[in-house]
């Protein structure tokens, strides 16, 4: 299969490698300074999936200079604030057989990428594995807390086309599933990394010390029932039956799993980056706004990590 992965960081460096390593045909997109490193060390994955290398078929910092200009499919694993650009770029390379998965964080890919890429041709995919950057091209897979998930909002793809997809990805090396309800698993991951992300960054803690601490955990708590009041008006179900249900699990489960874990939004402002805050915290006070649900936690907590986005970035 030939495939085409957009953005070579933590995450599109261990999907180029693994699927690399499985037979098919990658080509990388990336920054030059990137681009120039793959082309002389490769790509590196480390980690708790084992140890792996590989080098990349093509490697560009544009999509003009492409010697291959169809593909099968095409990863896009690029910051949420960049999908835009990059569908835009996308959809002069896109044929009719081709697919695009959206492997980010937030709310709101699968609409923007919508309105330059046939939306019968997008996948979404949640990804809940943890990989960080230790070098251009290089990337540590650290904890892995469910499969990826790939599916179709409103089910325009069929299942037996997700499921081949998830299959691929599996006998990769990266654990994946194919799903009819995608959007209960995205908003599942959007919920905890909006209680979690930008608070971690702004307060500079790890997540575990969020939750023992009574001011944080009361806005975590906030932040959690809001949004469960805004999926209530936009009519989207999740996992869990109520906010009460969710922080049951977030606090018994989810939160101890990863109490060690930095914000990546933090890591993001200390390298000069900007964050994804407004597919999190801020599409949720876009939401409410549009649905009539007052959301000030989620407005504060956003304001605030702009803040020090600006002062630091």
């Amino acid at each position: 299969m030939k495939i085409l992965v957009f953005g070579l960081g933590a995450l599109g460096t261990v999907y180029s490698c693994l699927l690399q390593k499985q037979g098919h045909e990658i080509t990388g997109v990336d920054h030059q300074p990137v681009v120039k490193a793959i082309k002389q060390d490769g790509v590196q994955v480390t980690g708790i999936w084992g140890e792996h290398e590989a080098a990349l078929n093509q490697l560009v910092c544009n999509l003009d200079e492409l010697d291959e200009q169809v593909f099968d499919l095409i990863i896009v694993s690029v910051k949420a604030y960049e999908t835009e650009e990059v569908a835009r770029q996308l959809k002069n390379i896109i044929t009719d057989t081709t697919y695009l998965i959206l492997a980010q964080n937030g709310y709101g890919n699968f609409e923007t990428a919508s309105k330059h890429i046939p939306a019968d041709q997008i996948i979404l995919g949640r990804v809940i594995f943890g990989s960080e950057t230790i070098g251009a091209g290089a990337a540590r897979v650290t904890v892995i807390a469910d499969d990826v998930i790939l599916g179709s909002p409103g089910n325009l793809i069929d299942m037996e086309v997700l499921q081949q997809f998830a299959d691929i990805f599996s006998q990769a090396g990266i654990p994946t599933r194919a799903s009819n309800e995608i959007m209960r698993y995205v908003w599942g991951k959007i919920i905890y990394n909006s209680a979690l992300n930008p608070l971690g960054a702004i307060l500079e803690v790890p997540y575990g010390k969020l939750a023992e601490i009574n001011f944080s955990k009361d806005l975590i708590d906030q932040v959690i029932e809001e949004i469960f009041a805004v999926l209530k008006a936009v009519g989207q179900t999740t996992m869990w039956e109520n906010a009460a249900a969710y922080r049951k699990d977030f606090y018994s489960q989810l939160v101890p799993s990863t109490a060690a874990h930095h914000a990546s939004m933090l890591q993001d402002i200390q390298r000069g980056r900007k964050t994804e805050i407004d597919s999190l915290n801020g599409a949720v006070v876009d939401l409410g706004q549009r649905y009539g649900v007052e959301t000030p936690a989620n407005r504060f907590i956003t304001m605030m990590l702009k803040a020090k986005e600006s002062m630091l970035t």
